[in-house]
Formats: C-alpha cells, sequence, structure tokens
C-alpha cells in the first residue's frame, strides 16, 4: 500500500525590509524636530516653561511620569506647536503609543492619586537630571583647566624668589647674634683676699706676673672726685649796698693815697711848667696847658622833677630836686637831654652865671640840650642883684657842695 506521505510545514522566511518599512513613532518624530532646530531639553524647558522631565515622557510616551493627568492634554499640544507639528495629530499618537484616555474631571481616573495597587505596578522612573553624566547636561570645567601652564611656573619663581629672600635674612640675622670669643695674651686678675670695709687697700694677685697692675694715686683721685664747678657761680649778699661804700674813706684810692700822688704830680707838672715857661728873651711865658671846659650846673629854686639822659638813651641823673639843690653835668662827646616837670623852677648855673628859667611854673619842658653853647644862646643871663629869690637857692646850692 503506497501512502501518501504529506508536506512538511515551510516556515515562512524573513523578508528583509526597506527603508520605510519599520513603524516610526511619536517620540522619534519629536526628537528629529527637537535635533533639526538644535534645541535640547533643558533649552525647551526655558523657552516653554515645562519641567525637562515632562518633555522627554512626551517623546518616550509615558504619561505615568506626570503627577497630574489633566494637563498632558496642554503639555502635548504646546511641545507640538514649538515642533511647528500638528497639535490634534500629536496628541492622537500620544494617546495611541501610551494607552492614555482623556478622563471626564470627575472621574477617578482624573485624580492625582493613585491607589497602591497601581503604584506597585508602574515601574518606578528614572530622572534623566539625577545622572550627573547625563550627554545632554553640559559639562563643567574642572579646577586644573583653569590654571594656564605659564602661571605655574610665575608661581614657582615667586616662592622660591621668597624663599631665597628669607633664607637670606635669616642668614644675616644669625651672624648678626653670634658671639665669638677670642684668646687674649693677658689673663685678667683676680681678687685674691677680700678686705673688710675699713681697709684703706685691697691686696690683688696676677696669675701672670709679668703684668703690672698700677694702682691710681692720691692725686688723680682727689681730681676724679673733686667737686665740680658750677655753670652760675651762687652769690653771697654783702651786709649792705655797694652805693653806701665811699671810696674816699674805703679802698685803695683813700684820700691820703689820693693826697700824696696828687702831690707828686703837681710836683712833677710845676717842674715842667717852669721849663717851659721861659721864652727865648725869658719875659713872656708859653702856655702848655689848656683851660678848663666851663662848668654846667642845673640849680632847682623850687621842688622839680629833673631827668636827664644821655645821646644814646641811657639815664643818667633822675631825682625830685629840692630848692636849693643842684645836679653837675658831666662833660660828655654828645650833649645829654633834660627832662623836667616845673620849668619854671629850674635854673642853670654856668661858671657863676645864671641862666633861666627853664620854662614857665609847673610846665612840663623835655628835650633840652645840656651844653655851655646851647644854655648860652637859648636862655637869658639872669641878674642875681635883682633877683633876691633866686640869688639865694644859688648860695643855698653852692654852701651845699
Amino acid at each position: 500500500m503506497i501512502r501518501r506521505w504529506s508536506k512538511p510545514p515551510v516556515e515562512e522566511q524573513e523578508q528583509p525590509r526597506g527603508f520605510d518599512d519599520f513603524e516610526l513613532r511619536l517620540g522619534d518624530v519629536m526628537r528629529g524636530e527637537r535635533a533639526t532646530i538644535g534645541k535640547s531639553l533643558l533649552d525647551v524647558q526655558r523657552e516653554l516653561k515645562i519641567k525637562a522631565t515632562y518633555i522627554a515622557a512626551i517623546e518616550n510616551a509615558d504619561p505615568s511620569v506626570f503627577e497630574t493627568q489633566g494637563f498632558i492634554a496642554g503639555y502635548v499640544r504646546s511641545y507640538a506647536r514649538y515642533l511647528d507639528l500638528d497639535p490634534d495629530w500629536a496628541f492622537a499618537r500620544f494617546c495611541q503609543e501610551s494607552g492614555f484616555a482623556v478622563a471626564h474631571g470627575m472621574s477617578p481616573q482624573a485624580s492625582t492619586k493613585r491607589s497602591p495597587a497601581t503604584a506597585q505596578k508602574q515601574s518606578p522612573v528614572k530622572d534623566p537630571f539625577a545622572d550627573p553624566n547625563a550627554t545632554f547636561v553640559p559639562r563643567g570645567q574642572g579646577f586644573m583647566a583653569r590654571i594656564e601652564p605659564g602661571a605655574l611656573g610665575s608661581t614657582a619663581v615667586l616662592l622660591a624668589l621668597l624663599g631665597v629672600i628669607g633664607y637670606g635674612g635669616w642668614s644675616v640675622l644669625q651672624e648678626v647674634q653670634k658671639v665669638k670669643l677670642a684668646p687674649v695674651d693677658q689673663t685678667p686678675g683676680m681678687i685674691s683676699e677680700v678686705a673688710p670695709l675699713d681697709a684703706e687697700t685691697t691686696t690683688m694677685a696676677s696669675l701672670d706676673e709679668s703684668v703690672g697692675l698700677a694702682t691710681p694715686s692720691a692725686e688723680a683721685l682727689d681730681r676724679l672726685y673733686r667737686p665740680q664747678a658750677l655753670d652760675v657761680p651762687v652769690l653771697v649778699p654783702r651786709d649792705g649796698p655797694i652805693a653806701t661804700l665811699d671810696p674816699r674813706t674805703v679802698g685803695a684810692l683813700t684820700a691820703e693815697s689820693q693826697a700824696e700822688e696828687r702831690e707828686d704830680i703837681l710836683n712833677d707838672m710845676s717842674n715842667l711848667i717852669a721849663q717851659a715857661a721861659l721864652s727865648e728873651d725869658g719875659d713872656s711865658p708859653i702856655q702848655v696847658t689848656a683851660e678848663g671846659a666851663p662848668e654846667l650846673a642845673i640849680v632847682a629854686v623850687l621842688p622839680s622833677w629833673v631827668r636827664v639822659q644821655a645821646a644814646d638813651g641811657s639815664v643818667l641823673f633822675e631825682k625830685i630836686l629840692d630848692a636849693g639843690e643842684r645836679y653837675v653835668v658831666p662833660a660828655m662827646d654828645k650833649a645829654p637831654l633834660l627832662r623836667t616837670g616845673n620849668g619854671g623852677g629850674v635854673y642853670f648855673a654856668v661858671n657863676g652865671q645864671a641862666y633861666g628859667p627853664v620854662g614857665s611854673s609847673g610846665s612840663v619842658v623835655k628835650n633840652v640840650a645840656l651844653s655851655v653853647a646851647d644854655v648860652s644862646d637859648v636862655f637869658t643871663p639872669v641878674d642875681l642883684a635883682a633877683n633876691t629869690s633866686v640869688a639865694e637857692m644859688f648860695r643855698v646850692a653852692e654852701n651845699a657842695e
């Protein structure tokens, strides 16, 4: 019997696909459009104000990432408009691929709360921004990337220079503070015995006999401890004022010594005059001495204040002259000046001749030149025979001398 064998089933062989045979998903289209305009997820987040995680969930068709299901339609349409795609077509493809369905606002599906069972079934969503090594996150520069190689060389040179300067300063300081002890030829002496405080000398002994120690002499010690001279001498006052001393009675210029010297001088002068007085014929004497200068005196007829000043401004005489007192004006190269407070009571006497008065009674007279020529020319002579009161005062003044 001839059996009829059945043909074994032939397995279908997979035919090669063309370039348009694969399924094009919504996420591929959106990622392509986003790459065409050169935008990253962070750029889309800054421009649309939508989280980058939501943008990635739209491209991956994963509605579980969204916290509120009611905002998914708005997010998908806004992202589609941003990529110049049809918003309705994009939302329909998103619902088709993800299985998302629009629920009524009051339905449990529209609530943001999920049951524990649903939360367990859903796989945990991985945040792409939690990974620091994500490709789309811009890389930051490291610390060494901001340091130039030339700066490292400059820093090393600066540190080396600071080190050399510091070491040099430390070496100089150590050299300055170093103390060196050099041996000496002479050994210093030492005290072999300490004498008591009241001892006059101290015994010194030297380890080297060749070295002699000379003790200071008494004269050197006296000069060393001699009291120092004062910069300003200390003046001890006398028993009385020096103005009370009379040189005619005290000192070398007493009356007896002056008389002896005057007698010797007169004898010598008389001899010279006697020899020179004889002329060739022996009759007429020759004058060998000059005549004495006329004496000028101030005579007070009434009490008057008088001050006599020299030409340089120094005061020669100042006093209130009582009636009958006089003052002899000293002979000087330049005539002194007179100032009085009662011009009517002051007269002048020139070799016994009276002149005056200086001014009116009770008037102040100043800058009167006290010379014989000025007094004789300025003031009028006084007839003492006719003016008895003035003549009486002149006699009193002469007797007082």
